[in-house]
C-alpha cells in the first residue's frame, strides 16, 4: 500500500520534481525516526502515509489562493488526501488520522502523539535544509521542536549543532 501511495503521489505531483523530492525525503526521515523509536506497526503505517501526503494540498492552494503557506495547506489538504486514500483503498481509520496530521503539520503547539511528533520532526529536517535556514534557526528548532532521540541526533549531526 505504501508503494502504491508513493507512486500515486509522484503521479499527482507530475512535473514538480522539487516537491516530489520533498515528500520523498520527509518520508525517509519519518520512517527512520519511527523505526528507531520503535513505534508499533500501525503507527509506522500512519506515519509513512502522512509523510507522503502531508503537503498534498500545495498545488490546489497555489491555484486557489496564489499562495501555499502552511495554514492553507492544513485547511485544504485533508479533503484531497481523503479522496486519494479512499480511491487507493486505505482504511477509514488510517485516513482519518492522516487527515488530522495533514491538518496540523504546521501547528507546533499541542503535539499530542508520537506520529504527529515524528511527522513534524521529519518535515523540519527537510525544510531547514531546503529553506536554507541559518544554523541559529536550526538550533532554535532543535530546542523547540525536536523531542525524539533519533530526530535530535539527526538534527545535531546534520546541522552540526
Amino acid at each position: 500500500m505504501i508503494n502504491k501511495l508513493h507512486l500515486a503521489m509522484i503521479e499527482l505531483y507530475r512535473g514538480d520534481a522539487k516537491r516530489i523530492q520533498h515528500f520523498c525525503k520527509v518520508h525517509s526521515y519519518a520512517k527512520l525516526i519511527a523505526e528507531t523509536e520503535n513505534v508499533d506497526k500501525k503507527s509506522l503505517f500512519i506515519i509513512e502515509v502522512a509523510a507522503l501526503t502531508h503537503d498534498i494540498g500545495i498545488h490546489f492552494c497555489e491555484e486557489k489562493y496564489g499562495n501555499c503557506n502552511g495554514r492553507l495547506q492544513e485547511k485544504e489538504g485533508p479533503a484531497i488526501a481523503e479522496r486519494l486514500l479512499k480511491k487507493l483503498g486505505f482504511d477509514q481509520e488510517v485516513s482519518d488520522r492522516v487527515q488530522y496530521l495533514i491538518a496540523h503539520h504546521h501547528t507546533y503547539n499541542d503535539i499530542d502523539a508520537m506520529d504527529y511528533q515524528i511527522l513534524v520532526e521529519a518535515d523540519f529536517l527537510v525544510n531547514i535544509m531546503e529553506d536554507s535556514l541559518t544554523k541559529e534557526a536550526a538550533l532554535k528548532a532543535y530546542h523547540n521542536i525536536f523531542k525524539t532521540a533519533c530526530g535530535k541526533t539527526i538534527c545535531r549531526e546534520m546541522f552540526d549543532i
